[in-house]
């Protein structure tokens, strides 16, 4: 089995995405506190129950914020404790998130629906001031979305999203102040403007909140990667000639991160040769797939119950020969390796006779490509690229002792078979 060694060591400091999303999170904090300490003076001065919500709303953002940016320190962290890292909190967060969103949504309700409401002081300074907070939480909301898709990061992606329920929130007591500056009543159903406006923003929050729940909860259950990225990494792993087959394969989100696990059957019984081929898969996946932490690959040996020899034939009658890449046709035959006898035989034109260069290469990866087990030829290219290629795929090579293909595949079945 080979193992990726982590890629960020507990005493290395942050990569440079996780200082980024750290900053955002202090950036968030910030802000949110800001507006809690200037809509807790409005709220004092008009005396307007819409804006002490949206207050109690932005102090509870702050303490979001608090959490998430903490939490963003710890998840970059690797202990003994936890020596796969703690990059699941960054999804914990997201659900920690989703209750917050819920909380602020109760909070619109409570604040809408249940308190009295006395006749606010309205004036045009808090009007300003609040349409300046909206503007103010749209425009950072759509920075951190961005900042979350840019570096796959759940967290802030949920963050950016609590911004959008924020921006309705802070629209919802716009039109309330506004309403209540310029005296304005209007009824729709025996429920105001402020109700009307107040449900759909509930049903935002709703829709919205759930969404981060379950997408949080489904990481921390261990859900599955995506299938577009897993179809990624088997065509990256079965284009390793070495590789004959892809047995299983599965991998999992935590935080931004991706972990992968897979079990393959490798052509070669030689413990180095398949560690390599590890390797080999192991470095194609981190340079093709984004953010992959770690990736385990246990290898296992090509099991088979036939075995496929190819011939270079110099016509269809089944003269061997002579020279590999020039051979007009190929013969496969499979061998039945419990009964020791031809299950399967045909004669193939050779794709590659028309070109000028690199002819015997392309032979080679043809031959891989049509998972030949061994090769049977009547000249040495163990030196040459193309034996170079064949050998690399685990493909045998050996020397013919006959002139045509019915006498080599009866030397092959003869020494197959076992002493009486």
């Amino acid at each position: 089995m080979k193992t990726k060694a982590d890629s960020t060591d507990k005493n290395q400091p942050p990569d440079r995405e996780s200082r980024q999303i750290q900053r955002v999170a202090a950036f968030g904090f910030l802000l949110n506190l800001a507006l809690t300490g200037m809509k807790a003076v409005l709220a004092f001065l008009s005396g307007s129950l819409a804006i002490t919500a949206s207050a109690i709303d932005s102090a509870t953002d702050s303490i979001a914020s608090l959490v998430l940016f903490f939490g963003l320190k710890l998840s970059d962290r690797k202990t003994t404790t936890f020596p796969m890292g703690l990059y699941k909190i960054e999804n914990l967060l997201s659900v920690i998130m989703a209750f917050f969103i819920f909380f602020a949504g109760y909070e619109i309700l409570h604040h809408t629906f249940f308190s009295p409401v006395p006749t606010p002081d309205i004036s045009v300074t808090a009007i300003l001031l609040i349409l300046l907070a909206t503007v103010s939480i749209l425009a950072f909301g759509q920075y951190v979305i961005a900042a979350g898709r840019r570096t796959e990061s759940p967290t802030l992606i949920a963050e950016g999203r609590h911004r959008q329920t924020d921006v309705l929130s802070s629209a919802v007591v716009l039109i309330s102040i506004s309403m209540s500056y310029f005296d304005i009543k209007i009824g729709l159903f025996g429920l105001t403007v402020d109700q009307i406006a107040t449900i759909l923003v509930l049903l935002f929050v709703a829709g919205t909140g759930w969404e981060l729940l379950s997408d949080g909860m489904r990481v921390l259950l261990d859900a599955s990667l995506d299938h577009e990225t897993l179809t990624r990494v088997r065509k990256i792993i079965e284009s390793e000639p070495m590789v004959s087959e892809v047995r299983s394969l599965v991998g999992r989100n935590a935080g931004r991160f991706r972990f992968l696990q897979a079990v393959v059957a490798v052509r070669t019984d030689n413990l180095k040769k398949a560690h390599e081929v590890s390797d080999t898969i192991e470095a194609k996946i981190q340079n093709s797939i984004p953010r992959v932490e770690r990736v385990v690959i246990h290898y296992e040996p090509h099991t088979r119950d036939n075995e496929r020899i190819a011939f270079p034939l110099s016509d269809r009658d089944g003269t061997l020969g002579r020279h590999f890449g020039d051979s007009p046709y190929f013969a496969f035959a499979d061998l039945d390796l419990k009964d020791h006898r031809i299950v399967e035989q045909k004669v193939v034109e050779n794709p590659c006779t028309s070109l000028k260069k690199g002819k015997g290469i392309q032979v080679a990866e043809w031959l891989v490509d049509n998972n030949v087990d061994q090769l049977v030829l009547a000249e040495e290219i163990r030196s040459k690229g193309p034996g170079y290629v064949l050998t690399g795929a685990g493909v045998k090579i050996s020397m013919a002792q006959a002139r045509n293909l019915v006498e080599a595949l009866a030397a092959i079945v003869e020494k197959r078979r076992p002493e009486s």
